[in-house]
């Protein structure tokens, strides 16, 4: 880390479940196999060693993350693995791959222990910290009930298999069902600068001291997050209109974690820089649009 690069730690902290600390500014292992500029898996692994560098101490990572020779968990384990201990590795499962790169599918809960084991084979671990039930395709959530599900995923932690559980994709009524059923850690939703129609969760999960969890956090090149009033912003602080929106999302509330993925070094310093960007109250006046 150059002296001038501000470290993940520049964010705060917060205790994951209670019991896990970790650096609000974390890391994103989706780009690492799909939609990124790798194509050679010892490049993950460079993104992912300058990411920890750089005081990253949470990746996000899901079994289906994979095309070819590019799985993300594969390349979790061969770069990070002996494990530090304050590395906190959160994945999802639910979505089925069926034969495809894109989920097509949903497990049931009598299929779910056999995708956590997988993933435990896969990372190299004896227990997983955070594993989501990732609900529904891509779409908006809500419309299915999760109790069964997550029931599953919650006698795999009575088991030990996991350390704490989390819901993704989740309406208001489908959180309040998985806790009506086991603790819920963390809640990982859509959510970023341009899009903050899920705000009644957010709210929900910061009276609750549940982490929230931002997926997509800079649009996942589906949503622009250089709209006016970030350009703006960035051009005021010498910044980047993705470090605005990474900044906006952490001052949005103490219990949002930033998980913005990267194929690039250069570009996970970018990203890590804005855990020291401050946004003044002008600032966040310009961004309330």
């Amino acid at each position: 880390m150059t002296m001038n690069q501000p470290s993940a730690t520049a964010a705060g902290d917060f205790p994951l479940g209670g019991d896990l600390r970790v650096n609000r500014l974390g890391f994103g292992a989706m780009r690492l196999a799909l939609g990124g500029r790798i194509r050679d898996p010892e490049e993950g692994v460079a993104v992912l060693r300058r990411a920890v560098e750089l005081g990253v101490n949470h990746i996000d990572t899901a079994g289906f993350y994979g095309f070819g020779d590019l799985q993300a968990h594969e390349m979790i384990r061969r770069g990070l693995s002996p494990y530090s201990d304050d590395l906190v590795i959160a994945t999802k499962v639910g979505p089925l791959l069926e034969g495809g790169v894109v989920p097509t599918g949903q497990a049931t809960a009598g299929q779910l222990r056999g995708l956590v084991e997988e993933d435990l084979r896969r990372l190299g671990r004896d227990h997983l910290d955070l594993v989501y039930l990732r609900v529904g395709g891509m779409g908006r959530p809500g419309g299915e009930e999760v109790a069964e599900r997550f029931a599953a995923l919650a006698e795999l932690r009575d088991q030990g298999l996991i350390r704490h559980l989390g819901v993704s994709n989740v309406d208001a009524a489908q959180l309040a069902e998985a806790r009506a059923v086991a603790p819920v850690a963390a809640v990982q939703n859509h959510f970023h600068i341009g899009r903050r129609d899920d705000a009644a969760v957010l709210a929900r999960c910061e009276e609750a001291g549940i982490a929230y969890v931002p997926f997509f956090p800079l649009g996942g090149g589906r949503e622009p997050i250089d709209r006016p009033g970030v350009v703006d912003v960035a051009a005021r602080h010498g910044a980047t209109p993705a470090q605005v929106a990474l900044a906006w999302l952490l001052a949005a509330s103490p219990v949002v974690l930033a998980i913005p993925g990267s194929s690039s070094p250069d570009h996970v310093a970018e990203n890590v820089a804005a855990a020291g960007l401050r946004l003044t109250a002008d600032d966040l006046a310009d961004l309330a649009g």
